[in-house]
C-alpha cells in the first residue's frame, strides 16, 4: 500500500520550507499547504482544514501568526479533532519555549488523543536574515527595546532535522524537544557577530518599546504582527529563558549549529549587503 503523503503548514516559511525540502530529499510524498496551496489552507478558516487534511498520514504543524497567540490553544485543539476525523494521528508542532498561550496549545494537542511531539524552539538565527531583523541588518543598527539578557538563538535548519526526524521514526512520539543553540548569546553579542562574518559595521542600540514600534510600522510589518513581536520583547526576553535546551542533542544525537557557523553561512549568500 503506498504510503500517504506528510502534510506540510506553514509550508512557505523559515521551517516549513526546509521541512519540504528535507522530506522531498529523502523520497517522501509532501502536500505543502499555505494561502497560496491548491487547496488554500487557512487557520482562520477552518472550512479549509479538512481538505488539507484528507488523505495524508501526518503532519507538521505551524500556527500562524504565531503559537502564543491567544487563538492558538483553541486551534491547535479544534485542528487536532479535524486531523483524527481524518485518520490522521501523527502530529508534530512547532512551538516556543517559556511562553504561557504556547504552551497552552501544547496542553490542546497532547489532550487530543493524537501522537503528538512538540518542538519547543528558542528564538530563530534567520529572523536576522529572513524576517523582521533583515532591515537592522541592512541599515547597520539593530535596534530592539532590550537589554543585555542571554538568548540561546536556534538555527531554523535545526529544527527542520528534527521535525522530519519525528515526522518520519515513532520513537519520538509522546516527546517535548526543547530546541536551542548551543550558548546563550544577548542581542548585542549576535550584531556583533554578524558584522565580522560579513565584514561591516553592525552595531547594537536599546531604544524604547513605543519607538521599536513605529520602525516595525516603518518597515511594512503589519499591525498583527507589530504586536505580537512586541509582546515577545516585552513577556519573553526577560532572562526567563536564559538556558540552553538538549532538544536536538536528544533528537538527533549531534550537537546543535553555533551561532557563528550560521553567520558565517549567511554571509556567503550576501543578503547582508542587499
Amino acid at each position: 500500500m503506498k504510503k500517504r503523503p506528510i502534510l506540510v503548514t506553514g509550508a512557505t516559511g523559515k521551517t516549513g520550507r526546509r521541512v519540504v525540502h528535507r522530506l522531498t530529499q529523502l523520497g517522501m510524498d509532501v502536500r505543502s499547504a499555505s494561502r497560496s496551496s491548491v487547496p488554500a489552507f487557512r487557520w482562520e478558516d477552518e472550512s479549509s482544514w479538512a481538505p488539507t487534511l484528507s488523505d495524508v498520514g501526518a503532519a507538521y504543524v505551524v500556527y500562524c501568526p504565531e503559537i502564543s497567540a491567544p487563538t492558538a490553544c483553541r486551534d491547535i485543539g479544534r485542528f487536532a479533532r479535524v486531523a483524527l476525523a481524518n485518520d490522521v494521528r501523527r502530529l508534530v508542532l512547532l512551538s516556543g519555549r517559556n511562553e504561557p498561550r504556547a504552551q497552552s496549545a501544547d496542553q490542546a494537542l497532547m489532550q487530543s488523543g493524537a501522537d503528538w511531539t512538540i518542538i519547543r524552539a528558542s528564538w530563530f538565527a534567520e529572523n536576522f536574515s529572513e524576517d523582521f531583523l533583515l532591515p537592522h541588518i541592512l541599515a547597520g543598527e539593530v535596534a530592539l527595546p532590550v537589554a543585555d539578557v542571554g538568548e540561546p538563538f536556534v538555527s531554523a535548519s535545526d529544527i527542520a532535522d528534527v521535525a522530519v526526524a519525528a515526522l518520519t521514526d515513532e520513537r519520538h512520539i509522546g516527546r517535548i524537544y526543547e530546541v536551542t543553540g548551543p550558548r546563550l548569546l544577548s542581542f548585542r553579542q549576535a550584531a556583533t557577530e554578524i558584522a565580522v562574518a560579513c565584514r561591516r559595521s553592525v552595531s547594537f542600540t536599546e531604544i524604547s518599546r513605543p519607538t521599536f514600534r513605529e520602525r516595525l510600522a516603518a518597515n511594512s510589518i503589519p499591525p498583527e504582527a507589530v504586536r505580537f513581536i512586541d509582546e515577545l520583547f516585552r513577556d519573553v526576553l526577560d532572562g526567563r529563558s536564559e538556558s540552553l535546551g538538549t532538544g536536538i542533542q536528544e533528537a538527533l544525537g549531534r550537537a546543535p549549529t553555533d551561532f557563528a557557523d550560521y553567520a558565517r553561512e549567511t554571509a556567503k549568500t550576501g543578503i547582508w549587503h542587499a
